[in-house]
């Protein structure tokens, strides 16, 4: 069981940049895959990025491609998505999420922190 909590969120100039955070419990944390997701209003939520359990390969949707950049600190246990440049199109809830070896779907998220981008 994993619980995961975001933090970070909130009101950002268009070009300007925010680090999102997310803190994570459980023993194993350090053999998860951890990602990055977003829910604009009235959309569907989407992949944003994510780390292998090594941070030796990471993952991003061509939308973030360049400006956003997903690490994880395994001590810590924390995940965080450095976004650089931001955009309007950018504004939506943003979630972590985690999946353990093996599995196919991330099957733990946490509450959502919201990025507001002002332009």
């Amino acid at each position: 069981q994993v619980q995961l909590v975001e933090s970070g969120g909130g009101l950002v100039q268009a070009g300007g940049s925010l680090r999102l955070s997310c803190a994570a419990s459980g023993r194993t944390f350090s053999t998860y895959t951890m990602g990055w997701f977003r829910q604009a209003p009235g959309k569907e939520r989407e992949f944003v990025a994510r780390i292998t359990w090594s941070g030796g390969i990471t993952t991003y949707a061509d939308s973030v491609k360049g400006r956003f950049t997903i690490s994880r600190d395994n001590v810590k246990k924390m995940v965080y998505l450095q976004m650089n440049s931001v955009k309007s199109e950018d504004t939506a809830v943003y979630y972590c999420a985690s999946r353990q070896q093996g599995a196919v779907d991330f099957g733990f998220w946490g509450q959502g922190t919201q990025v507001t981008v002002s332009s």
